[in-house]
């Protein structure tokens, strides 16, 4: 037994891949992935832009799209086609797993971030156009994506919650999801969610910041505040998942909604490269990883529950950071603007690349 197989076996942690394009479905390295213990996909706009600007993996069907179809039209129907060939190949483990696993994610454009109407529009539309219970359709968690979440949840659709950096906005994320399965009138067993909370990303702000205080104190809190957060964010997790509210609903037949750690390999070189798996193992939750990290992982990752561990010791790293100047808040808040911003980067350039081989298409 690898390690992959033994984090969910023995942790009940699920690794899911940070990753698609269209040759590890066309080569089968997906599909061995899987045997090798992977349960569920990611997807973003800019691992699309990766996949689709590299090689001409897509060409042949690019090709035939654009000649019937706007460019931003062909470029959603080259993402569904990877999205339906991997929900294929992960749809065992979503039987085997009664639902639990087997998962791929699909994300609505992220030019509607800030639309709460438009976003509902589109995860109803991708939840239509790609009819599969193993299905997750993305939203982030921007102050308009909560209320999107809400009425998804309330209609049986299941949800991966993107873009979470900070607690507050990660309890109203969980209070959405509740407060749809309450408003929820279908099988609340078929309904489900995970909370895709990034975690390196806040070590990368908070870092900059603590070196811009400068003190031997902040320096010494670098490469603190991400793990701790997340942490603290299993704490939140167990807390809202237990009670009288979460204890009428789970007797509806209604799943927790897992907290998934997100942006989870290592920027900063200093730091170990499994600094955001090892210490975040723990049952219920998800860790997506992108490539390099199962690698790293399966060579000498440690598998032992250690997210609910020195959880008071996390809250005092977040307090000492705090008073030290640095706004946990307002990190939060930088880093979804930027996470947004990003994705919409990925996105417009990706749509312009198309553009520009539709046009050189059509010239010849």
């Amino acid at each position: 037994m690898n390690n992959l197989q033994r984090l969910f076996q023995e942790a009940g942690q699920s690794p899911w891949l940070d990753n698609l394009k269209r040759d590890y479905l066309a080569g089968g390295d997906l599909a061995r992935m899987v045997e090798d213990g992977i349960r569920g996909v990611t997807s973003n706009p800019t691992i699309f832009q990766k996949a689709i600007s590299a090689g001409t993996a897509y060409d042949e069907q690019f090709r035939s799209l654009v000649e019937a179809h706007p460019v931003e039209d062909a470029y959603w129907e080259l993402v569904i086609t990877d999205i339906e060939d991997a929900l294929a190949v992960l749809r065992p483990v979503y039987d085997e797993s009664g639902g639990g696993d087997g998962f791929v994610s699909i994300e609505v454009s992220p030019a509607i971030a800030n639309d709460t109407e438009a976003t509902v529009k589109a995860a109803a539309f991708l939840h239509d156009r790609i009819d599969e219970p193993n299905l997750f359709v993305k939203i982030p968690a921007t102050e308009a994506g909560v209320p999107a979440i809400q009425e998804m949840i309330s209609r049986g659709k299941s949800i991966n919650i993107t873009l979470i950096f900070s607690l507050e906005r990660y309890e109203a994320v969980i209070d959405a999801y509740l407060a749809g399965l309450e408003a929820c009138e279908g099988d609340l067993s078929r309904v489900h969610s995970v909370a895709s909370f990034f975690v390196s990303r806040v070590d990368t702000e908070v870092d900059r910041r603590l070196e811009g205080v400068g003190t031997d104190e902040a320096l010494a809190l670098r490469g603190k505040a991400a793990v701790a957060q997340a942490k603290l964010a299993y704490k939140l997790f167990q807390e809202k998942f237990s009670g009288p509210r979460w204890e009428a609903l789970a007797a509806r037949g209604a799943k927790v909604q897992r907290p998934l750690w997100a942006s989870t390999s290592t920027k900063n070189p200093e730091y170990p490269d499994l600094l955001y798996v090892d210490t975040l193992i723990g049952p219920d939750t998800v860790n997506t990883m992108p490539d390099a990290t199962i690698e790293a992982f399966l060579d000498h990752g440690t598998v032992a529950r250690t997210v609910d561990a020195d959880v008071d010791a996390a809250a005092a790293a977040l307090a000492d950071i705090e008073r030290l100047g640095v706004s946990m808040a307002d990190v939060s808040n930088t880093l979804e603007e930027e996470g947004v911003a990003a994705f919409v980067k990925s996105y417009d350039e990706l749509i312009q690349a198309l553009t520009d081989k539709a046009n050189a298409l059509t010239a010849k």
